[in-house]
């Protein structure tokens, strides 16, 4: 027993001492984790769910004092975590659920980071929580409803994330918030009505989501609020006038929504006031003068609405006024004269009128806001001159003018506006010559003089104004030569001159312009040749000089020009090859119609993939189409029409699946037509005509279902127009023109319901026209079926052709009458009918036509032709067929009797004459039998006949017996 006792003793003692080991051992862990094991535990949980590629989580470690940690927070003792700031470490991977176990917590901060995931609903746990900023984040899903748990929360900041779902209504719980930052997601759903229950709320940020429904005016309880922006979603309704209410409110944003209705004037009671900005609605009526009374706002957006009305805002009471924009709205009348005159200065330096019906002259009063800097009032029905005191304007910046009626020459004095950038004044009828004082700008970036009728030189001077980057002066009538100083603007992007009268040569300085992009020197009179400094244009993307006289084969050196995307040389007179333009594999458009160039056409084009415009027509190419031109697979437009290309056309076009427009017309192409253009789906234009074509029309052109123009003429090609042509529901041109087609014309053309053209003249057709022919009523330029070997009579349901101008039917085998109905194309100018077989009265409303349009039809009458009834006589009568044919027979029956009996009475001359002959050799008598039966002597030369030459008669094989009867019956 007593060793028992020892037992138990010794082991109590055992436990003792390793309870005591532990506890020290707690302790001294204790003392250096701050008396928090707790939190630092769920921190190390929470560090081990995130990636933290810059480190910011190094120093979380169980080795050092928590409070030591980056971007925690702890209280005056040390004991607990009141902060966590981790706001732009980098740090990605989801919010942790462990964080609602830092219960002390009163500041989360993880914004700017790349967190995704859900915001967990256990963050509602943290009631001591009072900032939650989890904003420019990748957060998706819904704001949990538990949030609204968070009793303390004063600022909440969720913006810039992927979240979705509606606003929770128990936001309304947090009646400590001061800050509700929900912008740049995609909520959607009504602002709740239980947002009024937010008192002490500064600050409502719900900008750029999907919400709808109205502004609940509820929000006139949110007595503190000062910044209510709900810009870019899809509010409707009206403005609630309780906005009138928020004394406080400095910012109000409700810009690109679609708000209705008028401006409520209870704005006017926001004395506060200094930003309002209601862009972008569809809000109506006219802007309430009352808002004159907000002497503290600097900036008011009113822009793109339906507001109408005059100009009332402009007064002394906006004394603060900075910024005005009432651009894109129907505002009538003119600026008021009070404008800018204020006791202490105008402070307005942003005035945007543009897109309105404001009319008068400049408004003068805006030469008082010596303040203003940029000036918009584009788009208006401004007139009269520009004054000449503009430069009292000595802060402005930009001048835009633009699309009114002003008049009379640019001032000279605008040349004083030393910080002028930007002058637009393009779209009015301004006229003289830029003043040489423009040269002393020297901080003009900007000007646009286009669609003026400005003239005379472009001044030297104008080159001095080294800022320059854009350069616009199209379509006036500027001439003379282009400064040759032009390279003094090193930073010029862009230089319009297109449509003006300029003459002489591109200077050789403009090389040295080298951060161009755009050249448009086209539809001028300019000459020579591309001078080769343009080398260093390794910038220039498009260059287009059409409609001049440029002259001259291509710089070599244009091939160093690896930016090039759209180039248009057409109407010039270059020569040589085009292969200097073919360096850039970059390009969209070239364009050399109508010019000299001869040679091969480069495959090395086929490098351009993204090209879409290859027109090379009117020049003097030669060779074959390249093959390697089927890697155009963007291409939409390909003309290589009027050239000497030989060749068949290559099969690997038929890869460009988006060609719209086919032309190869007028070269020496040969081969068939291959059966691959009928995949071409996109195709709206084929011209092969004036080619060596032969073979068939194929029948897969009946899928080209876009195709609006077909022309074919003027090839080899044989055999029947194919059935297939009727599926061209869209052709308005057919013109199968001078080939060798036989065939009847196909009765489905009856579904080509948009033809306007239709030419199948100088073919092998035959047959009759079809009366479905008369169904495509939109017929208009001309139908066109001569030379061919159609016959019949002229269908009457041409007659419905109410717009058909022109009709040719002229040589071929129709007969019949002109059908009446062709009378009452009314639109018809230019008719023929000539060379058929056509007979009867010309409908009377052909009497304008000229003969020529009906000669040829013997039996045709009646005005422009004789009257019918001087046609001679009976020929003239209108007979049926059976009539002529029965006619015929009768002629021919007679002619033939007539000439048997001819033939008879010759015969018996000739044996009478050979009795005679024979008689007279034998000087006797020659006796005739009578028709009675009795004979009669003839003397022969005096002779004495003989009796017994009465039997002669029986031996001559002349000598017929026919009695007087059988001779009588003959004749009948």
């Amino acid at each position: 027993m007593n060793l028992t006792l020892l037992t138990y003793l010794s082991m109590d003692s055992f436990c003792m001492c390793h309870f005591i080991l532990l506890f020290t051992t707690l302790c001294t862990v204790v003392a250096t984790l701050g008396g928090n094991t707790t939190d630092s535990f769920w921190l190390i949980r929470i560090k081990s769910e995130l990636v933290d590629p810059l480190g910011a989580l190094s120093n979380w470690s169980p080795t050092t004092h928590i409070c030591s940690w980056n971007g925690l927070t702890c209280d005056v003792d040390q004991t607990h975590i009141l902060g966590l700031n981790l706001s732009g470490s980098g740090i990605s991977g989801s919010i942790s659920v462990e964080f609602s176990h830092l219960i002390s917590l009163q500041t989360l901060d993880l914004s700017s980071n790349s967190l995704r995931g859900s915001i967990p609903s256990e963050l509602g746990q943290l009631q001591k929580l009072r900032t939650l900023l989890l904003y420019s984040n990748y957060l998706s899903g819904s704001i949990p409803s538990e949030i609204g748990n968070l009793n303390k929360l004063q600022v909440l900041r969720l913006g810039d994330n992927m979240l979705a779902g509606e606003i929770t209504p128990r936001i309304g719980n947090l009646r400590e918030l001061t800050v509700l930052g929900l912008a740049n997601c995609n909520l959607n759903g009504s602002i709740p009505f239980e947002v009024g229950n937010l008192k002490q709320l500064v600050s409502l940020d719900i900008e750029v989501n999907n919400l709808s429904g109205f502004i609940p005016k509820e929000i006139q309880g949110c007595e503190e609020l000062q910044n209510f922006a709900a810009s870019n979603n899809m509010l409707e309704g009206e403005i609630p006038s309780s906005l009138g209410s928020l004394k406080s409110l400095r910012i109000l944003n409700l810009a690109n929504n679609t708000l209705s209705g008028s401006i409520p004037p209870a704005l006017s009671l926001l004395s506060n006031l200094t930003y309002l900005n209601l862009l972008g609605n569809m809000l109506n009526g006219e802007i309430p003068s009352e808002l004159n009374s907000l002497s503290q706002l600097q900036k008011l957006d009113l822009s793109k609405n339906n507001l109408s009305g005059s100009l009332t805002l402009l007064n002394t009471k906006l004394l603060n006024l900075e910024t005005l924009v009432l651009s894109d709205n129907a505002l009538t009348g003119t600026i008021p004269y009070n404008f800018c005159f204020t006791a202490t200065g105008s402070k307005l330096e942003q005035l945007f009128l543009a897109r309105n019906k404001l009319s008068g002259g400049f408004p003068l009063e805006l030469l008082n806001c010596s303040s203003i800097r940029q000036v918009d009032l584009s788009d208006n029905s401004f007139e009269g001159e520009l004054p000449p005191n503009l430069d009292k304007l000595q802060n402005l910046t930009d001048l835009e003018l633009n699309n009114n009626s002003f008049i009379g020459s640019l001032p000279p004095e605008i040349g004083n506006i030393s910080s002028l950038e930007s002058l637009f004044l393009f779209g009015n009828f301004l006229t003289g010559k830029i003043p040489v004082e423009i040269g002393r700008l020297q901080r003009l970036n900007t000007i646009y003089l286009y669609d003026n009728q400005m003239s005379g030189p472009i001044p030297r001077e104008l080159t001095n104004c080294t800022s320059l980057t854009e350069i616009d002066f199209f379509g006036n009538h500027f001439s003379g030569p282009i400064p040759e100083t032009i390279g003094k603007l090193k930073d010029l992007t862009f230089l319009h001159l297109r449509q003006n009268d300029l003459s002489g040569p591109i200077p050789p300085s403009m090389g040295y312009c080298k951060r161009l992009q755009l050249l448009a020197l086209a539809d001028n009179k300019l000459s020579g040749s591309i001078p080769s400094t343009f080398s260093y244009l390794s910038e220039i993307s498009t260059i287009t000089l059409y409609n001049n006289s440029f002259e001259g084969p291509l710089p070599n050196s244009l091939s160093l020009l690896r930016n090039l995307k759209i180039i248009n040389f057409s109407n010039n007179k270059f020569n040589g090859s085009i292969f200097p333009l073919s360096g850039s594999n970059s390009l969209t458009v070239l364009d050399l119609t109508n010019n000299s160039f001869s040679g091969k056409i480069p495959s090395i084009l086929a490098n351009s993939r993204d090209l879409t415009r290859l027109r090379l027509a009117h020049n003097n190419l030669t060779g074959t189409i390249p093959s390697e031109l089927g890697h155009l697979t963007e291409l939409n437009f390909l003309d290589l029409s009027f050239n000497n290309l030989t060749g068949d056309v290559p099969p690997q076009l038929s890869k460009c699946k988006k060609i719209e427009h086919l032309l190869l017309n007028n070269n020496r192409l040969s081969g068939e037509m291959s059966p691959w253009l009928g995949s071409l789906e996109e195709l709206g234009e084929l011209d092969l005509s004036f080619n060596n074509f032969h073979g068939r029309v194929p029948s897969e052109l009946g899928g080209c279902s876009k195709l609006l123009k077909l022309s074919l003429h003027h090839n080899s090609l044989f055999g029947e127009i194919p059935q297939e042509i009727g599926n061209l529901t869209s052709l308005n041109v057919l013109n199968l023109h001078r080939n060798s087609l036989s065939g009847h014309i196909p009765s489905t053309i009856q579904q080509c319901t948009k033809l306007y053209e239709l030419r199948l003249s100088e073919n092998f057709l035959r047959g009759s026209i079809p009366f479905e022919l008369g169904g495509v009523t939109e017929l208009q330029v001309i139908l066109d079926l001569s030379r061919n070997l159609f016959s019949g009579e002229i269908p009457s349901s041409l007659g419905n052709l109410m717009k058909l101008e022109r009709l040719d039917l002229s040589f071929n085998r129709l007969q019949g009458q002109v059908p009446t109905s062709l009378g009452h194309l009314t639109s018809l100018h230019v008719l023929n009918l000539s060379y058929n077989h056509l007979h009867g009265l010309i409908p009377s409303t052909f009497s304008g036509f000229p003969q020529s349009s009906f000669m040829n039809n013997h039996y045709l009458c009646g005005p422009p032709l004789a009257l019918c009834s001087e046609a001679n006589g009976k020929e003239q009568m209108q007979l049926s067929n059976a009539e002529v044919a029965v006619i015929i027979v009768v002629i021919v029956l007679t002619s033939t009797m007539i000439c048997l009996v001819m033939f008879y009475v010759m015969l018996r001359i000739w044996c009478n004459w050979i009795k005679v002959a024979v008689s007279s050799e034998d000087d006797i008598m020659v006796e005739h039998k009578t028709t009675n039966g009795e004979y009669w002597n003839v003397d022969s030369l005096g002779l004495i006949p003989s009796p017994d030459k009465q039997d002669s008669e029986k031996t001559c094989i002349c000598n017929l017996k026919i009695d007087a009867e059988t001779n009588r019956n003959s004749l009948v």
